[in-house]
């Protein structure tokens, strides 16, 4: 038992590492034996566990999607509204954008030219967006005439913007930021006996 805890350690640091190195390099640049050493394993330890860099990064993208699907369930609490669902949601993707450094990886590599993968991270995050949305229109919460794709393409195209550019500045991950957007997008979306109940700096906080 003590054996295995230590592998599932040393594997969670090797993602970890890469994620670092990913962020920083990019993944054509990023080296095996950078990344090893910043997590202070062996290079044959490495290898142990990840056949090359390419499955490493597989294990980032799925550490990342563990995360963003936690986000998603925290924020998916009983009683609350599909539309201020999606408003708590992005703030919660923003907030671990900044934070955490597997989900930053992991979408950086949906984006990194060097890896072109299908599917991926923001492939996830659309189908998750386009759900929210379906079932914001099935619970009467959208205006009417507002077609649900329209809204799908408005959010996965804003979030992947903030995750781009915030990658650079994080000032367009803070609070205020996404607040800002929805404060922009809610009055188009959400019917008029929703709308006022919504709020577009997130229900939860950060």
């Amino acid at each position: 038992m003590a054996e295995q805890e230590r592998a599932v350690r040393t594997r969670e640091r090797l993602i970890g590492s890469a994620a670092e190195t990913f962020c920083r390099e990019g993944f054509a640049v990023a080296s095996l034996s950078v990344i090893s050493a910043q997590a202070g394993v062996s290079s044959g330890a490495l290898h142990f566990h990840f056949a090359g860099k390419a499955a490493l990064a597989d294990a980032v993208e799925s550490a990342a999607l563990d995360r963003l699907r936690i986000i998603a369930g925290v924020a998916s609490r009983e009683g609350a509204g599909r539309l201020q669902c999606l408003v708590d949601v992005t703030h919660g993707l923003a907030l671990g954008l900044r934070r955490d450094v597997v989900l930053r990886a992991g979408f950086g590599l949906g984006r990194d030219t060097a890896r072109v993968t299908p599917g991926g991270l923001r492939e996830h995050w659309r189908c998750w967006v386009e759900e929210a949305v379906a079932e914001a229109g099935k619970a009467r919460e959208l205006r009417p005439g507002v077609a649900p794709e329209n809204a799908v393409t408005a959010v996965v195209a804003a979030t992947a913007g903030f995750e781009a550019l915030g990658s650079r500045e994080e000032v367009w991950l803070m609070p205020r930021t996404i607040a800002r957007f929805w404060e922009l997008l809610l009055p188009a979306l959400a019917a008029g006996d929703r709308l006022a109940a919504l709020e577009p700096e997130g229900s939860s906080g950060d």
